[in-house]
């Protein structure tokens, strides 16, 4: 992943910040200093929390989850909205829709309400219907389309949201925090970081500055998307693999009859511990609910499965978060275990179902 340097950021415009006086003091640790009564961002921290930022969305992206971007400013709605697309991936660049993660089935209905007026228009039951109906019909597709259209392929709650101007967008930080989805923003000397989960000190008024910006985080999402289709690519060489091994099994298996005795020993010694060290961690962030810093919570604390979190307890899982960071004693780990038993099993469309209907993966 390519760096960007900060002289780069610096012709961009990312380092100025807000009046002084309109300044938010938990912002004080990303100011380097105040000029002609204006904040200046400390650049070197930006590069810092944008590596970190664009390492945490490749993951992500690399897990199959979706990245949700909202930006409903004019100087941002363009540039959010090509970048987005580019990486096919849901972007809000309109009004914020009310209840868009906190009542998204309701929203999906809306979605499929745009979808049935399509298959009128295919199967020809529009053309039956009267002038003004028609009228009316496609004025609501028309709403329907500014609206949503950019999240008809969304099916679920997304993943993460990307968030440029936290101020502006607070209705979207209120019902993410609600629902445990992590957040990352651009966030101005007028914003407070502590809704935020991972922050990019930045100017998020100018278009160069949003475009920079979000040219070197959707680059990130591209490369983990990448790796994600090279890891699916390798993946029937695997199962070509397994399947070798076990026809060898079966094949040490049948040999030995005569001599039972022998065969024990052989086919007890063949699943030794080693292959457990070799098994890769499963990806928790897949259970609703898990971001990536309580994924490391877990794994930290010795649970890399979903075998070993569908055994796990809500009430222990509970103390590891908390033990891990108390910005996450908000997190409800009550259906962990069930998602994970799930995964474990390999019943991912009965998962998908249970998530969409579901809020934040709480029943």
């Amino acid at each position: 992943m390519a760096r960007v340097e900060v002289k780069q950021l610096l012709e961009a415009g990312v380092h100025f910040g807000h009046l002084t006086r309109k300044w938010n003091p938990n912002m004080a640790p990303y100011i380097y200093m105040e000029r002609n009564g204006i904040h200046v961002i400390n650049l070197y921290k930006t590069v810092a929390k944008l590596d970190e930022t664009n390492e945490a969305l490749s993951k992500i992206a690399a897990s199959g989850r979706k990245i949700l971007f909202v930006a409903t400013k004019k100087q941002a709605k363009d540039i959010v909205a090509e970048k987005a697309a580019a990486v096919n991936m849901p972007y809000i660049t309109e009004r914020w829709p009310g209840g868009m993660l906190t009542n998204f089935v309701t929203i999906r209905k809306a979605v499929k309400k745009m979808a049935s007026i399509d298959r009128m228009k295919k199967d020809g039951t529009f053309l039956t219907l009267s002038k003004k109906e028609r009228l009316q019909v496609d004025r609501l597709r028309a709403k329907l389309e500014k609206n949503l259209g950019s999240i008809s392929e969304m099916t679920r709650l997304p993943g993460a949201l990307f968030i440029v101007d936290t101020m502006r967008e607070h209705i979207a930080v209120k019902e993410a925090q609600k629902l445990n989805i992590p957040i990352f923003a651009m966030v101005d000397t007028n914003c407070d970081p502590r809704d935020v989960d991972y922050l990019i000190p930045s100017n998020d008024d100018a278009s160069k500055s949003i475009d920079i910006i979000m040219t070197e985080v959707t680059n990130a999402v591209a490369e983990g998307l990448a790796d994600r289709k090279s890891e699916k690519g390798d993946a029937p060489e695997g199962k070509s693999e397994k399947k070798d091994k076990t026809s060898k099994k079966k094949l040490t298996a049948e040999k030995p009859e005569p001599t039972t005795a022998k065969a024990e020993p052989e086919v007890k010694a063949e699943p030794v511990v080693v292959k457990a060290t070799k098994a890769k961690a499963d990806d928790l962030t897949k259970v609703e609910g898990i971001g990536p810093k309580a994924a490391e919570a877990l794994v930290a604390a010795g649970i890399t499965t979903f075998a070993d979190l569908s055994k796990g307890e809500a009430d222990k899982i509970k103390e590891i978060l908390i033990e891990a960071s108390s910005r996450m004693a908000h997190l409800d780990p009550t259906s962990w275990p069930k998602q994970a038993k799930m995964a474990a099993d390999g019943k991912w469309d009965e998962l998908k179902e249970w998530q969409d209907n579901t809020k934040g993966g709480v029943e």
